[in-house]
Parts: structure tokens; C-alpha cells; sequence
């Protein structure tokens, strides 16, 4: 049995990723796929256009065999968490042969020297790193000019760092050595829309041009045809229901919390600097909407994305602490399974053998199963869901709906 493991937001599943999962099969000779999806939150720090179980259903049409939530923590953070998480978590799970990933340059031996980089000259890379940001300049722009001077003449390589996808996958890469994962890493050169293309004129466009059209325009027709005929089925199912779920749909929550924490500052929460805390203390009467406080914000040192990462950081918990003793204590302490197919019965089997970390099938068994820093983990990502499915009862109307009596996404 070969398993191969794709680690995704699908947010929603577009008609590029519905290609990636066959592609996945065709490049490994996988029986089984394994995605590893965030939550109700995302790593933009926004909330995802509709909610976990629904893109469950979404990957599981689409190809995927179980699908297995990320915890908030690594969802939620900058590419290194995102990677160290979603790598420990397919270690423990025993059964992965493969990880594949799409990346703008197709080229797995450019993403691993960059990795390997990483790795051996970390010491030189972070005090090169340091000295830039502290001069003003963004991380990512500093990292990529700390690997220019430790890989002379590369320019290939100081290229692919200026794309997402790229960095997500020597990210892994380099998780997949720093964890000694027996795991291979295989990419496939992304087609389509670049990760932030806004457009819709390309026949695979991004994520983010889909949600940007339904917020422009809330309408399902003008994305109809860049997404499968079945995830256009589940979309219009939960239109007005569920989803859409919009940036702009967090800005009271949000504000309500950053109120509540100003008298002590946010200096607790995960990226928080003092500097920033101060910023956003002494922007607090200006702020109208979460995406217009983001742009407020920036600057050349700390992009949009990271700000809104931040915000949400603050408006989840997520504290620098606790991720401090979660690295320490191994990462990660469980696998929450959303979903899978009634024929992944031998991938299932296969998954209570040979999984190093505890399986979780219904969440009011987990306190049996894990440890009190995984119970701890886990109870983030529930409060996470909560606060998710309040914001869609606010929006929507609908009943809200408690964690622990979801069920399992169960398909043929």
C-alpha cells in the first residue's frame, strides 16, 4: 500500500486543486490520499469562505481518501509553524510514503538546496536575518538576501523565493530533514493563476480570486466555472446558509478583543513584538473594519499578511507561551479526522497500527486519548470552531452548533 499526502486549505476547492490530487496518484502510484487541512481559520489570518466540514466534503469528491485537520496553531502561523506542524503530524501518522506540493518553479532540487541552506547556515542566516529587520526591511526580503550571500551566484535560487508555493515547499523540505521524516517530497509545477492573482480570465484561477469575486460581488455564477460541478453544488447548498464567510464578517469580533486586551497590551500573543503592540494600541480609535485596520498597520517592515496573522492570533489565543512548550513537547499530540471514504478501510487499518500519535474519531472521547498538553492543543481548535460558527449565526442566522456533536464526514 503506497499513501501520498497533500497539505491544503482548499479554500475554497478550486478546478487546480481538484488536478492536484489526480496528479498526486499519477506522480507517486499512490492507493490513497491523505490531505492535511486547516481549520475554520487560515494562514492569510482570515476565516475560510465556508467551513471545514463542507471543504471536507469538497476534498473527498475531489479525489482525497481522509482528510485530517491541522491544529490552529501551525493553520494559523507563518510558513516554518505551517510546515514543522504539518510534517510532524504526517510523521505520526506512519503511513505516508509521499508529500506533494505544487511550486511555481517545478524543480524539487532548487526548493532542497534552499532547504539545506536553511539548515546548515542557520546561525549566519539569522544574524543576517536580524540585522536587516532591524534596519526596516520585511523577513521575507531579508531571508531571501541572507540566502543570496550564503548561495553566491544562484540566481535560480534567489528567484524561487519570491513564491509562495515555492516557500511552503522547501519549508516542508526542510522539516521533513530537521524531523528525520522517511516521508518524499515530490512537486509538481503549479499551473493556473499565481497564489495572488486577483483575476478571473485564467481557466485555473487562484483561492484568492475566487473569494475576492464573491466578496465584490456575492454572486456563485461568476465563479461557476472555475470550480468542480460538485463543489459548485455544495457552494449553492450553504449559499446564505453558511458560507460565504468574509473577511469582513470578523471585524466586530475582532475589535471586541482587541479592546479587551488593550488595558495589557498584546505582547503575550504568538509574533506580537512590543512595537506592535504599542502600534495597534495607539490605532485603536481609528479602527473601522478589520481589513481596513490591516492596511492601517502595515508598513515596510511587516506586511499585510502578517498583520492579519497577528490580529488573528490575538482574536484566537494563540500565545507565544504555548507554542513554546508545544515545540518543546514534540509539535504535535493528536490527529482529528474530518472525513474519509467508506474504501479506505485497509488506509484506516493501516492508521491505528502503525499512527504514533493518538487518532481521534469523536471528539468527546479525546480526553481519554491524549495527554494534558494535547487536550490543551485540542481545546484550542475547538474554541477556534466555536467562535467560527458564532460568526456564521450572526451573519446567517442560523442555530449555532456545538464541536462535539458534528459528525464525521462520512462519503461512498
Amino acid at each position: 500500500m503506497k499513501v501520498a499526502a497533500i497539505i491544503a486549505e482548499y479554500n475554497p476547492l478550486h478546478n487546480g486543486h481538484e488536478f492536484q490530487i489526480k496528479r498526486a496518484k499519477q506522480l507517486t502510484g499512490a492507493d490513497f490520499i491523505i490531505v492535511v487541512m486547516s481549520g475554520d481559520f487560515t494562514q492569510r489570518g482570515v476565516p475560510a469562505v465556508i467551513d471545514k466540514y463542507q471543504r471536507t466534503r469538497m476534498a473527498l469528491n475531489a479525489g482525497a481518501d481522509l482528510v485530517i485537520e491541522m491544529p490552529l496553531y501551525y493553520s494559523c502561523s507563518s510558513a516554518e509553524y505551517f510546515a514543522s506542524g504539518a510534517i510532524n503530524l504526517l510523521k505520526g501518522l506512519g503511513v505516508v510514503d509521499y508529500l506533494v506540493f505544487g511550486s511555481e518553479c517545478g524543480d524539487i532540487k532548487i526548493l532542497t538546496d534552499i532547504a539545506d541552506v536553511l539548515i546548515n547556515h542557520k546561525q549566519e542566516i539569522s544574524g543576517v536575518i536580524h540585522g536587516l529587520v532591524k534596519e526596516g526591511i520585511s523577513y521575507p526580503i531579508a531571508r531571501v538576501r541572507a540566502v543570496e550571500e550564503a548561495i553566491p551566484n544562484s540566481y535560480e535560487h534567489v528567484e524561487a523565493m519570491n513564491f509562495p508555493n515555492n516557500i511552503l515547499g522547501f519549508e516542508y523540505i526542510r522539516a521533513l530533514k530537521q524531523f528525520e521524516s522517511s516521508i518524499i517530497p515530490v512537486t509538481n509545477l503549479r499551473i493556473g493563476a499565481g497564489y495572488h492573482d486577483r483575476m478571473m480570465d485564467n481557466p485555473i484561477c487562484s483561492s484568492l480570486a475566487i473569494r475576492s469575486s464573491l466578496e465584490e460581488t456575492n454572486e456563485l455564477e461568476h465563479i461557476r466555472s472555475q470550480i468542480p460541478f460538485h463543489v459548485y453544488k455544495i457552494l449553492e447548498e450553504q449559499y446564505d446558509k453558511t458560507f460565504p464567510v468574509l473577511n469582513k464578517d470578523i471585524s466586530s469580533i475582532l475589535k471586541y478583543k482587541l479592546l479587551l486586551d488593550e488595558g495589557k497590551g498584546y505582547e503575550e500573543y504568538l509574533d506580537i513584538s512590543p512595537d506592535f503592540s504599542a502600534k495597534i494600541i495607539k490605532n485603536l480609535n481609528k479602527y473601522e473594519s478589520y481589513s481596513q485596520f490591516c492596511d492601517l498597520l502595515k508598513s515596510k517592515d511587516i506586511t499585510y499578511v502578517r498583520v492579519a496573522r497577528n490580529l488573528l492570533h490575538i482574536l484566537l489565543n494563540i500565545k507565544k507561551e504555548s507554542m513554546k512548550k508545544y515545540k518543546e513537547e514534540g509539535y504535535i499530540f493528536y490527529a482529528r479526522m474530518l472525513g474519509f471514504k467508506k474504501s479506505s478501510n485497509e488506509l484506516l487499518s493501516a492508521l491505528k497500527s502503525k499512527a504514533t500519535i493518538p487518532v481521534i474519531s469523536k471528539l468527546a472521547d479525546a480526553r481519554h486519548q491524549l495527554s494534558p498538553v494535547g487536550m490543551e492543543m485540542l481545546e484550542t481548535d475547538i474554541q477556534a470552531a466555536h467562535i467560527y460558527d458564532t460568526i456564521v449565526s450572526e451573519k446567517f442566522g442560523t442555530p449555532t452548533v456545538s464541536e462535539f456533536s458534528r459528525e464525521i464526514v462520512i462519503t461512498e
